[in-house]
């Protein structure tokens, strides 16, 4: 059988071998009907109708360069011109280069980097090392999180997605989150939970501390309802890790390279972790790369060890070339003085929208890192739709996607919170199209408040 010229690729024809040959994620098959997409070019991407959509996601919150940005594009061509791929034992000027720039902009005094093929290989690698560094066996990560879908990973993410792979790897202890819109202890005054030390002492009791190799987090949790820790909350955790000899983790997939308005989130904090894990923002998702970057006791026990872990990807040199491009381009653009920026407008638009629609309960958010959380009631805080752990489609979010979809702004959400992450070259006139088209379909919410 003859395949076809690319010509012949309709979008008929490309929607009906997606149908029938593609698996796609986290999805039940036979109900994917997935938008055959034709192109695009910063914020914006287009079907084959010429229709446009706001990207409004960055894709999976890993476009913040935009789409098809010409100096990513030239980085893959030079680099492929130069050397497509040498293997992880070889010196490759790339993979040197992003390891060094890595060292430079990273916090504290992280300074070696392991190259993944993305997040959840850079978790699963972290993990590792830290249960070998340590001699421990025990992992404390939270409930609402995600790390990844690989078997480790997985077992480390707290949310529903994680039951379908259980019992999953052993060593894993929740801890839950400091989620002060829902605190789950009731946010008394002081909170446990959202102070963060006090709950994690009180379950290294039951544990045991010499147990326990590291605590894992995401500096700000995304995918589960983008949630901030309250100020003081990293210091908290950090100064309980240091006392009892464990490492801490810092989960920066999504919130790294510039999301939050700052290279990496737990730099509002100024605090560095023993092993920060990225992926997404470092080369904009354009070839696949993770990383995970250690410094002080754990780099210093690298130096006399095996590390116990190795891929055949590790440092791809066309992606290592596309990490150097994006930091050199974030720097040139000021795309992390952008995001601060363009951040500080979306929150006081949202605080407007929030005076006009009584099912916006609640707005936060840093950077182009934000979330809205839609309610029935303000003052139970009853959430828009209830808790879903089959991760099944709720309709009045479902619906307000739809319609924001139609009127060319391209959304998701979790439970009853609608992600806004558009990249990092988003411009003030996109900001304001992306709230006005909130603003209408934010009605769409209202219409279940109080009902």
């Amino acid at each position: 059988m003859t395949a076809p010229a690319r010509e012949d690729w309709t979008a008929e024809r490309i929607a009906a071998a997606d149908r029938a040959h593609v698996i796609h994620s986290w999805s039940v098959q036979g109900n994917v009907h997935a938008r055959p997409v034709a192109g695009g070019s910063g914020s914006w991407f287009w079907d084959h109708d010429g229709r446009r959509y706001l990207d409004f996601q960055s894709q999976l919150v890993n476009l913040n360069l935009g789409h098809q940005h010409p100096g990513l594009i030239a980085a893959i061509k030079e680099q492929a011109d130069r050397l497509c791929y040498i293997g992880p034992g070889f010196a490759e000027q790339s993979r040197a280069e992003l390891a060094e720039l890595m060292a430079e902009l990273t916090p504290g005094d992280l300074g070696m980097t392991f190259f993944t093929t993305g997040g959840a290989a850079a978790n699963e690698n972290a993990v590792r090392l830290a249960r070998h560094v340590t001699g421990r066996p025990k992992i404390v990560a939270r409930y609402r999180s995600y790390h990844g879908a690989t078997a480790g990973a997985i077992s480390l993410t707290g949310d529903p997605r994680r039951w379908a792979a259980e019992p999953g790897t052993p060593g894993v202890v929740r801890m839950f989150d400091p989620y002060t819109y829902r605190c789950p202890a009731g946010h008394p005054d002081p909170c446990p939970v959202c102070t963060g030390g006090p709950h994690l002492e009180e379950i290294l009791q039951y544990e045991g501390p010499a147990t326990v190799a590291a605590v894992v987090l995401e500096t700000v949790t995304g995918t589960n309802g983008l949630i901030y820790p309250p100020d003081g909350y990293l210091a908290s955790i950090r100064e309980v890790c240091d006392r009892h000899g464990i490492l801490l983790i810092l989960d920066e997939v999504m919130a790294g390279f510039g999301r939050t308005g700052a290279w990496f989130a737990c730099d509002h904090w100024d605090v560095a972790p023993d092993i920060l894990t990225t992926a997404k923002g470092l080369n904009s998702g354009y070839v696949p790369l993770g990383a995970m970057t250690v410094g002080g006791r754990v780099a210093d026990w690298l130096q006399d060890h095996m590390f116990w872990g190795g891929l055949t990807y590790s440092g791809h040199p066309l992606a290592c070339a596309t990490g150097v491009a994006s930091v050199r381009i974030m720097r040139e653009e000021r795309l992390v003085e952008n995001a601060r920026e363009r951040g500080e407008q979306l929150g006081a638009g949202l605080a407007e929208l929030a005076a006009r629609h009584p099912s916006l309960g609640d707005h936060r958010g840093r950077g182009l890192f934000h979330g809205i959380e839609l309610v029935r009631d303000r003052d139970t805080r009853e959430p828009l739709v209830p808790f879903n752990a089959k991760g099944e489609a709720n309709r009045p979010m479902a619906e307000l996607i739809s319609a924001a979809l139609e009127r060319g702004l391209y959304l998701s959400s979790f439970s009853s919170v609608l992600r806004l992450t558009p990249p990092l070259v988003v411009t003030a006139d996109e900001i304001d199209l992306a709230l006005s088209v909130l603003d209408e379909v934010l009605g769409i919410a209202d219409t279940h408040y109080a009902a």
